[in-house]
């Protein structure tokens, strides 16, 4: 995937030294976009292996609204886990992977009086305004709240997505991150909002168009660059295609929060091998 390639160049070329909350150590830069033709294959990293059963099952426990990492687990995906053990989540007064209000409870309840979910359950006015009035620009889902973003281990680093429909038929969606790190995340929220793109368009009777990706700080860890240089030797590979299987009757609010893995076939998924890097807790 060539606009990964080129992200990557970009931090080495135009990236400084940075500390950072973790103590790791990064070379950061600021203001980055990256575009997605989603009808021109589906993108998923091929210069390393992507497990995309992991992307979409945590996109899928993101629109269920939970918060807990043993959701989440029990559905073999761990990559929460770091954040989740009870030293961390004591910390803010919390149970054993109680992950506090973080994605699935912002963009169910936000606003809401954590963990009662009261607030404003935003995927359902998304899927409403897109199907009642398709020409808005206000089709927002905000994952960052002032209120509680410091009472979590890891607040949202994908903050605020935004979708227009074109032309009564194209789906098309830009996200803004806060902060990326480029070489364990990126892949991962890359493919998670294409396939949330896909998702939501199939529902709402629409053609998946572009995904635009607007970065704040995109970083590359100090202890990833041997692994980042590894990765940009390798020569990118064609992409798959997704297709939605059984979802005919998937519509609206209940048909989003009701795929389930078995509902996506990614066909033709090629990928060099997978390359293991630490992650910064």
């Amino acid at each position: 995937m060539k606009q990964y390639h080129d992200l990557l160049k970009h931090i080495l070329s135009t990236g400084v030294r940075h500390e950072d909350r973790t103590g790791t150590g990064t070379i950061s830069s600021f203001g980055y976009q990256t575009r997605f033709d989603l009808r021109a294959g589906f993108p998923i990293v091929t210069t390393k292996r992507v497990p995309f059963r992991w992307v979409a099952e945590e996109l899928f426990w993101f629109l269920s609204g939970s918060t807990n990492e043993k959701d989440l687990d029990a559905r073999g995906v761990d990559i929460w886990a770091e954040w989740a053990t009870d030293e961390q989540t004591a910390r803010y007064g919390r149970k054993d992977h109680d992950l506090g209000p973080v994605y699935g409870y912002l963009w169910r309840s936000f606003g809401g009086d954590y963990p009662q979910m009261n607030g404003v359950d935003q995927i359902a006015r998304l899927i409403r305004e897109i199907e009642t009035n398709p020409n808005s620009r206000r089709l927002l889902v905000n994952g960052w709240d002032p209120r509680v973003c410091d009472d979590v281990a890891l607040p949202p680093c994908h903050t605020l997505f935004q979708f227009k429909v074109e032309s009564g038929r194209t789906l098309h969606c830009q996200l803004y991150q806060r902060s990326a790190d480029a070489f364990l995340g990126v892949p991962f929220n890359i493919s998670s909002y294409a396939l949330l793109t896909h998702l939501v368009a199939h529902v709402c009777g629409l053609q998946a168009g572009d995904f635009v990706h607007t970065f704040g700080d995109l970083h590359i860890y100090s202890n990833h660059l041997e692994q980042v240089n590894e990765l940009l030797a390798r020569e990118p590979l064609e992409l798959p295609e997704l297709e939605i299987v059984g979802g005919d009757t998937l519509k609206g609010l209940e048909g989003l929060l009701g795929f389930k893995f078995e509902n996506l076939k990614l066909h033709k998924y090629q990928s060099h091998g997978k390359i293991a890097a630490p992650v910064a807790v």
